[in-house]
């Protein structure tokens, strides 16, 4: 019987040993969005991991695949602890009651305005009573390209025909020739210009211009039900961390994408595309989160209501941290 017990004493504290952090009360890992291949941030997850980035024993990360149209769910249901929001996007959801809040830096905006190689067309106002394709309607890609277009005199909603689709369609639309341009984010934009497409300008581009910025706008933050933040402060503070680190990476050492073209959707034959990632994808990977990007996000939610975008700017701030209230 004493022999027994042994045994089951110590097979208790074997499983006890692998349980360890779990039932010593560590904080349970965080359910953060797996963007899919064919995002910028899809190189996220390769790059930490690649790298070891994560050098915090308590800060463990469960990548959930997430479907943007979704997250807003997802957050709500608990099945998602962070997902990545913009700015106009999230306006909408607050004007709604939604209090998801944007707490650290994600990506900046990586929009390209791109047209075949053998186009007449320049810049964007040529383009004006021309047929583009892009991201759905309500997608930040297509709201922050109409508003860094506002700033610059084009009413993407009355100056020229809008084709709304999937990445997939818009690209097939537009190497047909149905469409005279097509406005899209990276990696897809290199992959289209490595096959000889031209880009005539960059979202961020038209909005630093317009508004005399020098840092390229952001275009999705980290975002988290402020219960989830208030609760996860100090877990929050770390995955902010952590993803400065790895975007940090990126801007430090451009190459570093090229060891992951593949896991962020290139194709192996697609070499040509891969060498240009460095200096083209590098810029969309943001560091910063402080008092230059709330005013940046204060921005494009202005100029999204006075283009009836969003209903009208929430009563409530959209971010925390880094000293928000």
């Amino acid at each position: 019987m004493q022999r027994r017990q042994f045994i089951q004493a110590a097979g208790a504290a074997a499983l006890g040993a692998l349980a360890g952090p779990a039932l010593a009360g560590a904080a349970p890992a965080v359910r953060i969005t797996l963007p899919s291949p064919g995002s910028a941030g899809s190189a996220w997850r390769a790059l930490i991991e690649r790298h070891g980035l994560n050098t915090d024993p308590s800060l463990s990360l469960n990548w959930v695949t997430a479907d943007p149209g979704k997250m807003q769910v997802q957050l709500s249901a608990g099945s998602l602890d962070v997902g990545v929001f913009g700015a106009v996007g999230l306006a909408t959801l607050a004007n709604r009651g939604s209090d998801i809040v944007l707490f650290g830096p994600a990506l900046n905006n990586h929009g390209r305005w791109l047209v075949r190689g053998d186009s007449p067309f320049r810049k964007p106002a040529d383009l004006l009573g021309k047929t583009i394709a892009t991201t759905d309607e309500s997608s930040e890609t297509y709201q922050q390209a109409r508003i860094a277009a506002s700033l610059i005199g084009i009413d993407l909603k009355k100056d020229v025909k809008v084709i709304h689709g999937s990445p997939t369609a818009n690209l097939a639309l537009f190497e047909r020739g149905d469409v005279d341009a097509i406005i899209t984010l990276e990696p897809t934009a290199t992959r289209v210009v490595a096959r000889g497409a031209r880009e005539i300008a960059r979202v961020a581009d038209i909005w630093k211009q317009a508004t005399g910025q020098h840092e390229d706008p952001i275009l999705l933050g980290l975002a988290a039900n402020r219960a989830w933040y208030e609760a996860n402060r100090a877990t929050a503070a770390k995955l902010v961390a952590l993803l400065q680190r790895v975007n940090g990476l990126v801007r430090r050492e451009p190459a570093s994408l090229l060891a992951i073209a593949s896991q962020i959707g290139l194709k192996p034959d697609e070499t040509k595309a891969a060498g240009l990632l460095p200096s083209r994808l590098a810029p969309a990977y943001a560091t910063r989160w402080d008092e230059s990007v709330f005013a940046v996000i204060d921005k494009q939610v202005e100029v999204a209501a006075k283009l009836g975008v969003i209903d009208r700017v929430p009563s409530r701030k959209l971010y925390v941290g880094a000293g928000a209230a």
